[in-house]
């Protein structure tokens, strides 16, 4: 099979571009996730609960942080790929 090249490009494009834009996100969800766990083994405490909630409020809250960066990466995007059409 033949590929365009310049499909293939646009292609690596958006999945770094995913990447970049979910990365600190899921990166804080995992961070809280593992103080959390450390928590309930040094107290014992197996609620299920206690860990989705506080991986939630992490995850929204870097959102908001980094809002006007995700924004800006994604209008970059968006008029680089409008370029190209």
């Amino acid at each position: 099979m033949q590929y365009d090249e310049s499909l293939v490009q646009t292609v690596r494009d958006t999945l770094i571009i995913v990447l970049k834009i979910a990365g600190p996100m899921l990166l804080a969800g995992m961070v809280i996730g593992l103080l959390i766990s450390l928590f309930q083994s040094v107290t014992s405490i197996q609620d299920q609960t206690l860990t989705f909630v506080p991986k939630i409020v992490g995850m929204v809250v870097v959102a908001v942080i980094l809002l006007p960066w995700i924004v800006m990466r994604l209008a970059e995007f968006t008029a680089d790929l409008l370029t190209l059409f």
